[in-house]
């Protein structure tokens, strides 16, 4: 392909793109194909013979397409958003045109360079303290996920009280030792709400893992003394806490957990990294009615939050945020001679591969300079506040129908989750109050002494079975949640093609279905 075919290849497939972003309210949300589909629809291998871009092209439609769930679509209300955007595709494009795997200063300067700027562009925008700024000590990178950046958090957290305590050791054998020995007794913690992340890197980095509870009571949220506890006991057992995942909006429910207590319990613990993870709340950190909750953070060492889930850039882009960079450079910073340069042996200069885990890098940072200067500050805040809006006006719909739903939590952040309420016997008489009571002798009999588990289990039964009628009809997707033994569903409706007009369509849905679910089970709605 030479650059006139690329031309006409590019504008093809770029008026292909644009028609199918006109089309995405029309279009099944859900993928109808079964596993295994695409398959017998390819050839057993690749073509002997280049092929023209026309043929290519026309595969897109009858192959991939069928198979994809459309994340951009108003009718997606699962998970978080991962959005996308016109100005974040332009900023792939040239990404990929100018492709360069960017380990160090010299690969090519710009790349390094913007990325810096933006992060502080960034940084500034969500009113992060200055700690993480990288005129000072600080600083800010792009990886690729949340996950990606715990698992570099974790590390670097067990690295950095290995030198720490064993800082009087002379290098050899014997430190190599006794760093191995206090591998096996570090332990990495997070709510017992927070992302499975945190688990899989400290099982990366072979370390334990404890859960921090965080009860209904609590609002899901960790608590410093929930968190302190924890750290007790695990020092009752000769083990050593060394890194904690605070979460700015927990998968499940967006809980904030308790920063303040978990700063004062920082105090004495030093020795522990908090890293805080927002990687879908932290976007609506870009208003000024939410920062608030930033303060606090510059007495934790790192915060992360995805601009590819609710700040409009393409996945991947996960800003990272870091206290004190030296705690990722040292370490991660490993040169051999055919890495070393003039700049980088100067220390002017920043090589981000000396704060990741990787080597090499994409060029990530132009698809946020871009959707920086295509929307303002303005105009992201005010597509932030459509969203929050959505989120309370659908908790509103599901607050006036107390007879068939109880929302567990929300509006936060645009996410409502709820139960729906088990079916009661015929003849049962109501009660004043929201919940049924637990004295029916639906709940009470000779057979079952837990009346509040029985409603439970009821409940769970049921709102598992609404989900999956909803998304068995496929024209909206939703995903649902279990919390403190608690099934939930949970609804979110954040992308750029968000309206009420689908929020009031996905309230009817969940209507029938729970009706439909209800009169199935012979009883009657409470």
């Amino acid at each position: 392909m030479d650059s006139s075919q690329f031309r006409e290849a590019a504008h093809s497939a770029i008026e292909e793109i644009a028609n199918y972003y006109d089309d995405l309210p029309n279009l099944p949300v859900l993928s109808s194909v079964t596993p295994g589909y695409l398959r017998p629809l390819l050839p057993d291998g690749p073509p002997q013979e280049g092929e023209a871009w026309t043929d290519i092209q026309k595969d897109i439609e009858r192959v991939i397409k069928p198979g994809l769930t459309h994340w951009q679509s108003p009718n997606f209300m699962a998970f978080f958003p991962a959005n996308s955007s016109y100005p974040g595709m332009l900023g792939e494009m040239y990404s990929a045109a100018f492709n360069a795997p960017a380990f160090n200063w010299i690969c090519s300067p710009a790349i390094t360079e913007l990325e810096t700027v933006v992060m502080d562009w960034v940084a500034k925008m969500i009113a992060l303290p200055e700690c993480y700024l990288s005129k000072g000590e600080g600083g800010g990178i792009i990886q690729g996920t949340a996950s990606e950046v715990v698992l570099t958090a974790v590390v670097a957290a067990r690295e950095r009280i290995l030198r720490r305590r064993l800082a009087h050791m002379e290098e050899g054998e014997e430190k190599l030792d006794k760093m191995a020995e206090m591998r096996g007794k570090l332990v990495a913690m997070g709510s017992e709400h927070a992302h499975s992340s945190t688990q899989k890197a400290a099982v990366i980095a072979g370390t334990r893992f404890r859960t921090v509870a965080a009860p209904k009571e609590d609002g899901f949220r960790v608590t410093g003394a929930s968190l302190r506890k924890t750290i007790e006991e695990c020092k009752k057992k000769g083990l050593e806490p060394f890194y904690f995942t605070a979460t700015l909006g927990t998968t499940a429910t967006c809980a904030v957990d308790d920063f303040q207590g978990l700063a004062e319990v920082v105090k004495d613990y030093p020795d522990i990294w908090i890293h805080v993870d927002a990687a879908y709340a932290g976007s609506a950190l870009v208003c000024p009615e939410y920062q608030h909750l930033t303060p606090v953070l510059e007495h934790f060492d790192s915060f992360n939050f995805n601009m590819h889930k609710w700040l409009f850039t393409n996945f991947d882009c996960s800003c990272f945020f870091i206290k004190k960079r030296k705690d990722l450079i040292e370490t991660y910073s490993i040169t051999p001679s055919y890495l070393r340069n003039t700049f980088s042996d100067s220390g002017l200069v920043t090589d981000y591969r000396d704060w990741q885990i990787p080597l090499g890098r994409r060029f990530r940072s132009l698809k946020v300079w871009f959707v920086l200067r295509s929307y303002g500050v303005k105009g992201l805040q005010a597509l932030i506040r459509k969203h929050i809006g959505l989120g309370e006006y659908f908790h509103s719909l599901i607050a006036s129908r107390k007879d068939i739903f109880t929302v567990l939590t929300g509006p936060d952040f645009a996410l409502t989750t709820f139960t729906v309420n088990p079916p009661k016997p015929r003849g049962v008489s109501e009660t004043a109050a929201d919940q049924p009571d637990p004295a029916h002798e639906s709940y009470t009999n000779d057979f079952m002494a837990d009346a509040e588990g029985q409603y439970r289990e009821n409940a769970n039964q049921v709102t598992k079975e609404v989900y999956e009628k909803v998304n068995s009809k496929g024209e909206i997707f939703i995903s649902s949640s279990v919390v403190c033994g608690i099934y939930m569903i949970r609804i979110v409706s954040a992308n750029i093609l968000a309206e009420k007009k689908y929020l009031k369509r996905a309230f009817e849905i969940l209507v029938e279905a729970a009706e439909e679910v209800v009169k199935a089970k012979g009883g009657e709605q409470k």
